[in-house]
């Protein structure tokens, strides 16, 4: 059988692990695609830690969500031939000194510029692969031109609410108004 052709997910599980930094328990979002495509846009976790495990698939991490606690949010990764996306808001600050490469690979941020927000600590190693990041606008976009998206419009119209996976911090904002 050809598997090149077929396409096997597993979506993300929540655990929560005890005894993590400062003695507090935390929760890690875990999410895990081979073969395949997953995106977890919107307001889709409070965790503030990800493990992030593609082996020759995509991942899309939103990351611009007011339901993330303030501090450092921490992405774990071990790509194989896998390509990640992180969705962050235009302030975002990332730093991906401790990832690890391995044969070709790459960050990829067409700004390049960080700013006075949110910190982002990328972590891990990339075998032939990359990670990039969409900041503001163009992270909007990304979410946008999903069928997440869409299926969240919808929603949104039948409840009378707005969308969330557009913009997750606007939609806190007018849901709370």
């Amino acid at each position: 059988m050809d598997t090149a052709h077929t396409s096997t997910t597993t979506d993300s599980t929540t655990a929560a692990t005890t005894g993590t930094e400062g003695g507090a328990d935390a929760s890690v979002e875990r999410v895990q695609v081979h073969y395949g495509n997953v995106k977890k846009l919107g307001n889709w976790t409070s965790a503030s830690r990800f493990e992030v495990r593609a082996r020759r698939g995509m991942a899309v991490i939103d990351l611009r969500s007011p339901r993330i606690p303030e501090g450092t949010i921490e992405v774990a990764v071990d790509l194989d031939h896998s390509m990640v996306k992180l969705l962050v808001p235009q302030d975002a600050r990332i730093d991906h000194w401790d990832l690890r490469y391995t044969g070709r690979g790459r960050v990829k941020d067409w700004t390049g510029e960080d700013g006075e927000g949110r910190r982002v600590r990328v972590t891990g190693e990339v075998r032939h692969g990359e990670i990039r990041v969409h900041r503001g606008g163009v992270a909007t976009l990304s979410a946008m031109f999903s069928r997440e998206f869409v299926r969240d419009a919808r929603r949104a119209h039948r409840e009378g609410t707005t969308p969330t996976v557009a913009d997750p911090a606007g939609a806190a904002s007018a849901d709370s108004a």
